[in-house]
């Protein structure tokens, strides 16, 4: 049976906008915040029952909103018989102790919501690691020796009794399994960084799909390569656990598609750093496909959310393709709107495989802009050079002849090096 949930936002009221956002991030309205945060309560199995809102100057410290707001709030979780509360914002332990005494109920907030959420959705080994990483790191400073924070994230340690005893043995177990998760997740990074290396020596160029969750990025792959197991569903963090897949541009060149977990606002910190080693697939892209769902509302503060996750792992200035995607869902004045907004953006449903062919094209043109036009003779027997000219470029026209096999084809600095011994002529 779903639990009843009621919703708590607090609102500065000096910008209007909640006190948790560092200088710089992502503003959204506390409407456009709590509509987020019910979506999310929702995904999670939980029904929404009812929010409020309080503006203040400054966060209280003890119950982060005011004396009064916490006395409303009893006789609503009465009324209403809710059974938790969550807050909008990241709460102290503290804070989090005093509401659960003050309100007789469980007290969540988003951060502990979406750490549900990612524990539930995640399937893959590395995955389900990364996901206890950050919920023991979020655990930590919440333990009481009393397993009242233990119980709440599903974790637990096995240990009874009273007192500071208690306490110190739990946080002495956290810390080491803490420690354990950390050396299996950094062996799992080095895993990866030999997966790139093969890569790199392939010379298969990378494009990493990374976009605010629920944006399609799943069904853009699957769309793109035609990979059926790609797991698509209309819901939040639908996608954990990173997948890579092959698709050709128009001119038949092969590119690695990567899926990523999808950002939002107020990610977690934990998570961010417990994901940093799949968020690393996206630090060796050579372009970036940013996905927007153009059918919802708050375009640009989701686009600016997803620019402050890049900026913290540092893919901020890379190359970037913007993709409003679901346009499917939108009138054609709609559409219209937006291109004339989003002058430099591409327009898309991957469900409907609309405007995917113009993606792949503009694909091609960043990641091959610096190629070379090249025409070789290469005799008849240097096959290996033949071979690797195939392997490594685009060949547009092939001619057998008398002194060898002349090819016309697009390549890179480093091929072209390669074939000068045998170069004819050479072009733009």
């Amino acid at each position: 049976m779903p639990r009843r949930a009621f919703l708590v936002a607090v609102v500065s009221k000096v910008s209007g906008t909640a006190f948790w956002h560092d200088k710089g991030l992502s503003q959204p309205t506390a409407e456009e915040s709590l509509e987020e945060l019910g979506e999310l309560v929702t995904s999670r199995g939980d029904q929404v029952v009812g929010q409020t809102v309080q503006m203040r100057t400054r966060p209280d410290p003890r119950f982060l909103v005011g004396k009064g707001k916490v006395s409303e709030l009893t006789r609503v979780v009465e009324e209403l018989e809710i059974d938790v509360v969550v807050f909008d914002d990241e709460l102290s332990p503290a804070q989090t102790r005093n509401l659960e005494e003050a309100l007789g109920r469980p007290v969540l907030d988003r951060t502990a919501v979406i750490l549900e959420i990612f524990a539930e959705r995640a399937h893959s080994r590395e995955g389900k690691l990364q996901v206890e990483l950050a919920r023991l790191q979020y655990l930590l400073p919440r333990l009481t020796g009393k397993g009242l924070e233990l119980s709440r994230l599903g974790g637990g340690i096995g240990t009874r009794g009273p007192g500071e005893q208690v306490l110190e043995f739990e946080r002495r177990q956290l810390r080491l399994r803490i420690s354990q998760l950390e050396e299996k997740i950094e062996e799992m990074r080095q895993h990866r960084g030999l997966l790139r290396q093969n890569r790199l020596k392939n010379r298969t160029p990378v494009a990493a799909l990374v976009g605010y969750t629920n944006a399609g990025k799943s069904t853009l792959l699957r769309s793109l390569t035609g990979d059926e197991t790609a797991y698509v569903d209309d819901r939040v963090f639908a996608t954990l656990d990173p997948r890579a897949r092959t698709f050709c541009t128009p001119r038949g060149r092969a590119v690695l598609l990567t899926d990523t977990v999808g950002f939002i606002r107020k990610l977690p910190h934990q998570l961010v750093a417990a994901f940093r080693t799949t968020l690393e697939e996206v630090l060796y892209a050579d372009v970036l496909l940013h996905v927007v769902d153009a059918s919802r509302p708050g375009i640009d503060s989701r686009i600016a959310a997803v620019n402050d996750v890049l900026r913290e792992i540092g893919a901020a200035d890379y190359d970037t393709l913007l993709v409003f995607n679901k346009i499917d869902r939108l009138e054609p004045a709609q559409v219209n709107s937006l291109q004339v907004e989003y002058r430099q953006a591409r327009f898309i449903s991957a469900r409907e495989n609309l405007g995917l062919d113009l993606l792949t094209q503009a694909v091609e043109d960043v990641l091959f802009r610096e190629d070379r036009l090249v025409d070789v003779l290469i005799p008849y027997d240097r096959g290996d050079m033949v071979n690797y000219l195939y392997e490594r470029g685009l060949v547009m026209a092939r001619e057998e002849r008398k002194d060898g096999l002349y090819l016309q084809a697009r390549c890179d600095e480093e091929t072209l090096n390669r074939m000068r011994p045998f170069l004819e002529g050479e072009g733009n």
